[in-house]
C-alpha cells in the first residue's frame, strides 16, 4: 500500500476531534490544526517513516488510562469504566489507516451483506 499522501494526511488532521484530552504526547488536536505547514510537514514525515518501517514508536504504545465513574458505589471497581487517552499523532495515523482500509472493508461487507424482506425471508445479495 502506498505511503500516505499530503492530501490524506491533511484529511486525517481535519478528522481530529477538538476539545479532547491529549495522550502521552501532550499535543492537543487544536494545536496541530492551528499550526502551519512546518509542524504538519514534520508530523507527516514522521508518519511516512513509521509507515515505511512498519513499526510504531514505543511512546505510541503507551496510553493514559483514567477511570470514569458510571453508577453505583464509587469505591467499587465495577462502577467505573476506563477512558484511554491516546497520543494525538497516533490518532492521525489511525485516521489515515481507516481511510485507506474502509474501501476494502466495504467491498467485503457488501459481498457478504444479507438482510430480511418484509415477509421475513432471508435476502442474500
Amino acid at each position: 500500500m502506498p505511503e500516505p499522501s499530503a492530501f490524506e494526511f491533511e484529511l486525517a488532521i481535519e478528522k481530529l476531534k477538538s476539545h479532547k484530552s491529549p495522550g502521552i504526547d501532550q499535543i492537543p488536536a487544536e494545536l496541530i490544526k492551528a499550526e502551519g505547514r512546518s509542524i504538519h510537514y514534520e508530523i507527516h514525515n514522521l508518519i511516512i517513516s513509521i509507515w515505511n518501517n512498519e513499526e510504531l514508536p514505543e511512546e505510541w504504545k503507551e496510553l493514559i488510562s483514567i477511570p470514569i465513574y458510571k453508577m453505583g458505589d464509587k469505591i467499587e471497581y465495577g462502577s467505573c469504566r476506563g477512558l484511554s487517552l491516546l497520543p494525538t499523532t497516533y490518532k492521525i495515523l489511525s485516521n489515515i489507516l481507516l481511510s485507506k482500509l474502509t474501501p476494502y472493508a466495504e467491498e467485503i461487507i457488501w459481498y457478504h451483506h444479507c438482510g430480511f424482506d418484509a415477509t421475513g425471508q432471508l435476502l442474500i445479495t
